[in-house]
């Protein structure tokens, strides 16, 4: 009775072990944390492991969550940031997204609403949203973080909008804030995905702000116990971070001896007339562009050159309306899947895009990602 008392207590407390241990882990593994501290609802994506990278998961918490904080009197400054020190994040969860689109699986048309749902929910909220972007930020972390009031760079920030490199092209709001950046730098950075680093990253006006990555957490904590904050006394905190930030202050931005190429040698009418320019110039810096393009999907240059084009004069929602329908064409085409298949699935480096050439990509096969879906366009 005893040995059988005293192996039955065993096995409920080793039940119980295992249960609070999947609880504890269940918590750890939360990809999103979302909390109140004093007067600020913080954000943290916690996916390290992954770069942080967004999944529909992730997206159907942080929406709802900034629309209550929105309505909340309690809560007056909203903060986004990622876990692991590493990343931000690295972009969209694209290799579940092209899994999903292969077999017709809603979740690729899903995701990409509901991301351009929130991007928007982002760029319209009222009260100060400042992101942290301490460290990768790319594709799907751009979204949660330019469309925002404020956005923090610090040294270890990276960011690109590589796109076009996987059949596909800088969306979530790309098409708005990318033409609005000074010159031709947008349309530049949309086409070769070229990437910025730390203080450049708000030199080119992506972020707003500027702060050495150890100062982050004072900052954070200044922030969470400012007492009923505007707009003004937010940027005025930043401010003063980053007059505190002196690294790399003395560095000329990256691309400011191209500035001027880059205005020249990027306006032109179509994808081939920048290509020719490029080719004509012969310099160092034209030829390197050049050869970048010649490994981006040809569509998608033709895709993102229009979508920049009309992007410039349209507000965020007319261009996550018409980045939806965007993505849907690429969906249905195969330089999508083809460039995820290259680049992150077997990482050959080596897509075999359809067509194969600009001139190949005719003007009626790009004005048709263009087309309305009717009932299924996006709506707000």
């Amino acid at each position: 009775m005893f040995l059988t008392t005293s192996t039955h207590r065993l096995r409920c407390l080793c039940r119980l072990r295992n249960i609070q241990g999947h609880m504890m882990s269940s918590h750890v593994e939360a990809e999103v944390s979302l909390e109140r501290v004093n007067r600020a609802g913080v954000i943290t994506l916690n996916r390290p492991k992954v770069l942080n990278a967004l999944n529909l998961t992730m997206i159907r918490q942080i929406f709802p969550q900034i629309q209550k904080w929105e309505k909340d009197e309690e809560t007056d400054i909203i903060i986004i940031k990622g876990a692991g020190g590493k990343a931000f994040c690295a972009g969209g969860d694209i290799r579940a997204v092209t899994e999903a689109g292969k077999t017709g699986d809603p979740l690729a048309q899903n995701f990409f609403r509901e991301e351009y749902i929130l991007n928007n929910a982002i760029g319209s909220c009222s009260k100060p949203y400042v992101a942290l972007i301490d460290g990768i930020t790319m594709g799907g972390g751009v979204g949660l973080s330019v469309h925002g009031r404020f956005r923090v760079a610090t040294e270890k920030t990276l960011f690109a909008m590589p796109e076009t490199a996987i059949g596909l092209f800088p969306d979530v709001g790309g098409g708005y804030f990318l033409p609005r950046l000074r010159g031709r730098l947008g349309l530049f950075l949309a086409l070769t995905g070229f990437r910025l680093k730390g203080r450049d990253v708000q030199r080119a006006g992506v972020a707003t702000h500027f702060v050495e990555s150890e100062k982050i957490p004072d900052l954070e904590k200044e922030l969470v116990d400012l007492k009923s904050p505007s707009a003004e006394d937010v940027g005025r905190v930043l401010d003063v971070y980053q007059r505190q930030s002196s690294l790399d202050a003395e560095k000329p931005f990256v691309l400011d001896k191209h500035m001027s190429d880059i205005d020249r040698l990027f306006s032109s009418s179509s994808v081939e007339g920048i290509v020719q320019n490029l080719k004509a110039d012969g310099s160092e810096f034209a030829v390197k562009q050049a050869e970048t393009l010649s490994k981006m999907s040809p569509t998608s240059l033709k895709m993102t050159f229009r979508q920049l084009q009309l992007g410039a004069s349209l507000t965020l929602q007319q261009v996550l309306v018409m980045e939806y329908r965007l993505v849907q064409a690429c969906l249905r085409g195969s330089d999508f899947y083809e460039g995820v298949r290259a680049v992150l699935v077997d990482r050959d480096q080596n897509p075999r895009w359809s067509p194969s050439s600009l001139e190949e990509v005719s003007k009626q096969s790009v004005d048709q990602c263009f087309t309305s879906l009717g009932d299924k366009d996006l709506t707000f």
